[in-house]
């Protein structure tokens, strides 16, 4: 739909690939065709009729989740009901006509195919993460640390202590007398630190990443928030934080992109829209269920809240209800990856955004990365624009109000990240589930080649 892509891969099927991949594609397709002969055996002709049911159930509890959260009173709680109901529903015809086993047999075997069938599909060109680059340990690194961050990791792990054995100055802030960060930051690297680092959240760590880019100096991450996204991109150990402190000893540099909107930096993403909105609200904080379910109905059909253009390359999105700037795209259309992204040095930000008006436009969300409602792209440059002069927008996790329009872009290589040399969570590469070129793979010279002339 415009705008700069990833390059659509096929899994390089010119290339000789080892005979165990062939016959791990041979078996998953072979598991896959169990799966839809089982469902004809079982079902016979009406396998077609449970396949409609079956989606048209999908589309209905969609269409009704839609209902669900843009409607008040009385009308959102009878489309909550269906759509709680509908799911069940379904099930129960199913197992009145003694096909509910059937079903399920079917989804796990095609669960099962497509995981062989992605382990076949995986290239032994290596892993997608940055390239490492051997340097020499810091002799003047400087950490700051929330004690307050992620329940309190900091006290828990007793990283202050360990870090300071290490030969680290380490900067306690004080939850009761709000420190600015970033200044924290530019004293230290005029007294000479030659790293810096935090222990705290996304959010802390994107205003020390944004220093220590401008001064070209190495940053370490230590995983003591409480969500951790940018440290379990790096592939850190999200559990016990005092390993990050290895880096310090036995560490590798990475250098990754940053994003930046308008000066500030983002490790992560910059969101637009109704959740930026309702998070805005002083009430979020202490009642968040209740704080959305009273904003979003608003938010969502257009009555409250600003009204968003975004504009990346020649894609021109109009009136999103959402919009999520990523540095580096995350991973889609894959469920186990959904939350991650699987590099940080694409030099491109990942733009997502959703625009539903109606149940249908829900109920075709089903359609995944294909449906209308949903943008996904990647650019160098993203511009939101807004018939306010100020919009909310969450970076980092931080609530923000900026002026419009906002520009966000991204900053290749810019950050030098210092990691331990071994470390727990580093993604693998994650290949898209493609059949034909898992086809190509089991049965060379059966299928042509995509993008092949003839």
């Amino acid at each position: 739909m415009g705008g700069r892509k990833p390059a659509r891969t096929s899994g390089t099927p010119d290339r000789p690939r080892p005979a165990a991949q062939r016959w791990a594609a041979r078996l998953a397709l072979l598991v896959a065709a169990a799966a839809i002969a089982l469902l004809l055996t079982a079902a016979g002709v009406r396998s077609l009729t449970l396949l409609v049911v079956g989606l048209a159930g999908l589309a209905a509890t969609a269409a009704a989740l839609w209902w669900a959260l843009s409607r008040h009173g009385l009308a959102r709680a009878l489309a909550a009901a269906l759509a709680a109901l509908l799911p069940i529903v379904v099930l129960l015809r199913l197992a009145a006509v003694g096909l509910l086993w059937a079903v399920l047999a079917t989804l796990a075997l095609w669960a099962v195919a497509m995981l062989i069938g992605r382990a076949a599909l995986r290239t032994d060109s290596g892993p997608a993460h940055p390239r490492q680059h051997a340097t020499p340990p810091p002799a003047a690194p400087f950490l700051i640390m929330n004690p307050r961050s992620g329940g309190g990791k900091v006290g828990r792990y007793d990283l202050v202590a360990k870090a300071r054995a290490l030969g680290a100055e380490v900067a306690v802030l004080d939850p009761a007398h709000p420190q600015d960060v970033a200044d924290l930051a530019r004293q230290a690297v005029a007294r000479g630190a030659d790293l810096l680092g935090v222990a705290g959240g996304d959010g802390t760590q994107a205003l020390v990443a944004g220093v220590a880019a401008r001064h070209g100096l190495p940053f370490v991450v230590i995983s003591a928030g409480t969500r951790n996204h940018f440290a379990m991109d790096l592939g850190l150990d999200r559990d016990d934080p005092s390993t990050c402190l290895d880096a310090l000893t036995d560490g590798v540099e990475l250098h990754i992109d940053l994003g930046l909107i308008g000066e500030r930096v983002f490790v992560n993403n910059a969101s637009f829209g109704v959740y930026a909105a309702v998070v805005q609200s002083p009430a979020y904080r202490d009642d968040k269920v209740n704080t959305i379910l009273r904003e979003l109905p608003d938010l969502l059909t257009h009555q409250v809240g600003p009204r968003l253009t975004v504009r990346a390359g020649d894609v021109v999105v109009d009136a999103p209800q959402g919009v999520l700037i990523s540095n580096n795209p995350y991973r889609l259309g894959d469920a186990a990856g959904l939350g991650r992204r699987p590099r940080l040095d694409s030099g491109v930000l990942g733009v997502l955004g959703i625009k539903v008006d109606n149940a249908a436009q829900a109920a075709g969300l089903l359609r995944g990365q294909q449906a209308r409602g949903l943008t996904l792209l990647t650019e160098t440059e993203v511009v939101v624009g807004s018939d306010a002069p100020e919009i909310p927008v969450g970076v980092d996790g931080e609530a923000l109000l900026l002026r419009t329009p906002v520009t966000c872009r991204v900053a290749p290589g810019a950050l030098r990240v210092r990691v331990p040399r071994e470390r727990p969570g580093v993604p693998g590469a994650r290949p898209r589930m493609d059949w034909r070129a898992l086809g190509r793979l089991a049965f060379p010279g059966a299928l042509p080649s995509a993008g092949r002339t003839h």
